[in-house]
């Protein structure tokens, strides 16, 4: 359980995080958002595997996607409501 919480804060404070989070604002497209944050959590997990797929443990790679997509959408809807507003 400690393992699941530490590997879901160290993303959230990580590269899908706040890189997801930025390339979010940068569209008001939802969807594009999604896509552009899950691509930031495999590319960071890619990146820390040293692009090596036999290092890649499935549960960081499958918490970073979806990190990565939560934090897009959250930029998307911050981006969508400041120019609402």
């Amino acid at each position: 359980m400690l393992n699941l919480l530490g590997t879901i804060a160290g993303n959230v404070l990580s590269l899908p995080g706040f890189l997801g989070l930025a390339l979010g604002m940068m569209t008001r497209n939802l969807a594009v958002a999604a896509v552009l944050g899950a691509i930031v959590g495999l590319f960071e997990t890619l990146l820390f595997a040293e692009f090596g797929m036999a290092n890649v443990e499935m549960l960081e790679l499958s918490v970073a996607v979806v990190v990565g997509v939560l934090a897009g959408m959250l930029g998307c809807a911050i981006r969508i409501k400041g120019t609402v507003a």
